[in-house]
């Protein structure tokens, strides 16, 4: 490790970082393979809403049991764009565009542009400043995917691509407004209050569709909405929103683009899907990318590392004042 002109603690911040953001991105990597499970027996909708109000049941009990005060002031904004984004916009666009016959293996590679889209609204809404090379590099990735959807839909845009290009513009302003908030109250409060503050929607929504569309609970479809519901809803934001606090939106965002080569791995294991040869040199491409962008510079308005530079060199870290 290289300090120059900083002590050894933005340097530790940024390692803890790191690790923080791909443990996030371990959690979430499993939610598109979770989601094909749930839809063996439940419908789409119940599915993407029914996981925010069991999770904004979680989340206030744990809230009350730490007293957690009230948010302040621009705060509540700040965490309906999380919840329109985190708790609405993905979980019910993904699914549907699922449930419209994208394999999860094909959503997953999709999802690889996610990096790049809360890297641009890390500058429009946390001031972030990512150097030219991480633009080139998250671009890379960005033009990788875009093209493997292309292809794979024979010239055109499928119906479910549509579907998941929205699903990572929503995600990627409530990731980035999740990061900004995240300096100013712990990570797993911004996630508990985006559900809570939405949760008056979520539940009476959550128990119509219990009641007329007709849910099969089958072990997969229990299994499935079981750990969208927990892990991708809930508990992995608690890592996600923590490192981005610790590292910053853009640089952590950019771990993400290690999701698509997870969720490959996982649905070729429990799905059974066909990873062909398109898929894995689309995925190893992303994979390239993230690799270049976490060796690259972005300057952070404030936070944990304000006033640094700090880039990344494999297991290195180098913290430099500008």
């Amino acid at each position: 490790m290289r300090n120059n002109d900083s002590a050894t603690a933005p340097s530790s911040i940024a390692l803890g970082g790191l690790g923080l953001a791909a443990l996030g991105v371990l959690a979430f990597s499993f939610t598109m393979p979770a989601t094909v499970f749930a839809l063996g027996g439940l419908d789409p909708y119940l599915i993407g809403i029914g996981r925010a109000a069991v999770a904004a049941a979680l989340a206030a009990l744990a809230l009350l049991a730490v007293r957690a005060p009230l948010p302040r002031g621009r705060q509540w904004a700040g965490l309906a764009a999380v919840a329109g984004g985190v708790v609405f916009g993905f979980p019910v666009l993904s699914t549907l565009a699922l449930d419209r016959g994208s394999s999860s293996a094909h959503a997953a590679v999709i999802v690889g542009l996610l990096p790049a889209a809360t890297a641009v609204m890390a500058v429009l809404r946390a001031g972030e400043r990512p150097s030219r090379a991480f633009w080139l590099a998250s671009g890379a990735g960005a033009g990788w995917i875009t093209c493997f959807a292309f292809v794979r839909g024979a010239g055109r845009f499928t119906t479910a691509d549509l579907l998941l290009f929205g699903a990572l513009a929503v995600c990627a302003v409530g990731y980035a407004e999740g990061g900004r908030l995240a300096r100013e109250m712990a990570g797993w409060r911004v996630i508990s209050w985006a559900l809570v503050l939405v949760a008056p929607i979520t539940v009476p929504v959550t128990f119509w569709l219990l009641a007329t569309t007709g849910p099969q609970w089958t072990g997969r479809a229990v299994a499935g909405f079981s750990y969208v519901a927990l892990s991708s809803m809930y508990l992995g934001f608690f890592a996600w929103y923590a490192g981005m606090a610790r590292i910053g939106i853009a640089q952590a965002s950019q771990v993400q683009l290690t999701q698509p080569i997870l969720t490959l791995l996982w649905s070729g294991l429990v799905l059974d899907e066909l990873v062909d040869a398109t898929t894995g040199l689309a995925a190893l491409g992303v994979l390239v990318c993230v690799a270049l962008t976490q060796r690259t510079r972005v300057r952070r308005a404030s936070g944990p590392l304000a006033g640094y530079d700090v880039v990344t060199h494999d297991e290195r870290v180098s913290v430099t004042k500008p």
